[in-house]
């Protein structure tokens, strides 16, 4: 069972990057599946979670309007659309999955569940 997250790099603020978790050893569409991030100094960060059952998307509220989850089970991969990034949108990317639902309140995303994670990708927003 492996995830892997790609599609980070370097963009300028305002700038846009879409990034992949891609599953091998086990199909996605049984789990749901949450994008994390990490700054350096900070703690984890929720951004977003996609169901398995109906597909709903739960975004974060610090980046509700910008960024966006999508999955395609054809191709065994969720992907994590940014949009209007920002210098505060720098971080190491995680996907992780979760056997059971997304948990989100109060506009957070929480990490509860999540079993299997991925090696994360770099986001880098600077100019």
């Amino acid at each position: 069972v492996q995830l892997q997250a790609s599609g980070g790099g370097l963009v300028q603020p305002g700038g846009s990057l879409r990034l992949s978790c891609a599953a091998s050893g086990f199909t996605l569409d049984y789990y749901a599946i949450g994008w994390f991030r990490q700054a350096p100094g900070k703690e984890r960060e929720g951004v977003s979670c996609i169901s398995s059952n109906d597909g709903s998307g739960y975004i974060a509220d610090s980046v509700k309007g910008r960024f966006t989850i999508s999955r395609d089970n054809a191709k065994n991969t969720v992907y994590l659309q940014m949009n209007s990034l920002k210098p505060e949108d720098t971080a190491v990317y995680y996907c992780a999955s979760a056997g059971g639902p997304c948990y989100y309140s109060d506009g957070v995303v929480q990490d509860y569940g999540m079993d299997y994670w991925g090696k994360g990708t770099q986001v880098t927003v600077s100019s």
